[in-house]
């Protein structure tokens, strides 16, 4: 047996304002807008990867999914994990873009990670390697 990952899933509280977050300031392209019900299947691939692994922004209108989401975000607990070629050029751009980050570029052994709040009610992990 072969698996693999085609798609993972960011709980968002507002898709339309995660659409905008996700492609104008983090350079994720649309792969699908369908209607499903009263939100979207709305997916996103990686800048110039259109068959890559897919990234659904999900409605948080599920049971408890809104309260997993403060509660990791209380915590201070990422949502999910994005690689970038260098932490700290990518941290300068994104700020420059306005967004805030709850931990600035740091050093972790072979990589280096910083995190951002995506404002739709997650914290996001960017790492690269050192």
């Amino acid at each position: 047996m072969r698996i693999r990952i085609t798609i993972t899933s960011v709980l968002v509280d507002d898709q339309d304002k995660a659409l905008e977050f996700y492609t104008d300031v983090l350079g994720f392209e649309l792969k699908h807008d369908v209607p499903a019900g009263g939100a979207r299947w709305l997916t996103l691939t990686a800048p110039g990867d259109p068959e890559g692994v897919e990234l659904l922004l999900e409605p948080d209108a599920g049971p408890g999914a809104a309260e997993f989401k403060s509660t990791l975000k209380s915590a201070g607990v990422p949502y999910t994990q994005f690689q970038v070629d260098n932490v700290h050029e990518a941290h300068d751009e994104l700020v420059e873009k306005g967004v805030q980050f709850t931990v600035e570029p740091t050093s972790a052994g072979p990589v280096s990670m910083a995190v951002l709040d995506d404002t739709c009610g997650n914290l996001i992990q960017l790492i690269s390697d050192n």
